[in-house]
């Protein structure tokens, strides 16, 4: 299993923090943004990985280049007008026929969200989803996700208003979606969203499934305030193991 982590984002909602700094380098608990999934990936026995840059993708590099010397950067050459399957997409070579995890590169999450995602018996691909999800900067912002038959995704968005659980950023996809996200291109360029490629998948017979990590640390941080929150969960369960 390899993995794939999305750096390629300018972080423009957490200006003036991102003017000289990729928001995935951003401090949160002493330390990286992007270390939560690099730990997570590593903790789950993942050690192929691939970070998709973009935005001063030479700063994120040489950060990680010492403590983190085998991973693989793909640049995403589209980051500033394309939407976020195309760093998916940037990293169909690197990924061949096999399937992966994909994670966010602004997200924190604790180690054991991957772990029980491959922990279970999926053959296709799948969202790690919560269903109980109380804080508000886990629901304000959060991509929806409507369950169908047997939890798999019917429909998702940020704008539900009918819903049973939130996108966690943290999924198992195979290699059939690069021909989805193919498709999307054909129709309407590189402003191709993760969100469009997971629907397009559900209407031609490669729903998603989910996976609940309900109780496991995750945390998206998209803005200043994003990041404050962040902090604050975790002070809430410091000494707790992640």
């Amino acid at each position: 299993m390899k993995g794939i982590i999305l750096a390629a984002g300018d972080g423009g909602r957490l200006r003036p923090l991102t003017l000289k700094t990729p928001k995935v380098l951003l401090d949160l608990g002493e330390r990286p943004l992007i270390n939560y999934p690099l730990e997570a990936m590593a903790s789950a026995g993942i050690t192929e990985i691939a970070i998709v840059v973009g935005y001063l993708n030479e700063v994120v590099e040489n950060a990680l280049k010492v403590s983190h010397p085998s991973l693989t950067y793909i640049y995403n050459d589209h980051y500033e007008h394309g939407g976020n399957a195309l760093s998916i997409y940037a990293a169909r070579s690197f990924v061949g026929s096999d399937s992966f995890v994909l994670c966010m590169g602004d997200h924190a999450i604790s180690p054991s969200i991957i772990r029980t995602l491959l922990s279970e018996d999926h053959r296709g691909s799948v969202l790690c989803v919560d269903s109980e999800a109380c804080h508000s900067s886990q629901i304000d912002d959060a991509t929806k996700v409507l369950l169908g038959q047997n939890g798999y995704i019917a429909d998702l968005g940020k704008e539900l208003t009918i819903w049973d659980c939130v996108d966690t950023g943290v999924f198992q996809m195979t290699s059939n979606v690069f021909a989805t996200i193919e498709a999307l291109m054909e129709n309407k360029g590189i402003d191709v969203s993760i969100t469009e490629m997971v629907l397009l998948s559900g209407l031609t017979g490669k729903a998603f499934a989910t996976c609940d990590v309900s109780g496991s640390f995750w945390a998206d941080v998209d803005t200043i305030e994003d990041l404050r929150n962040a902090g604050e969960m975790l002070r809430e369960i410091h000494g707790r193991r992640l």
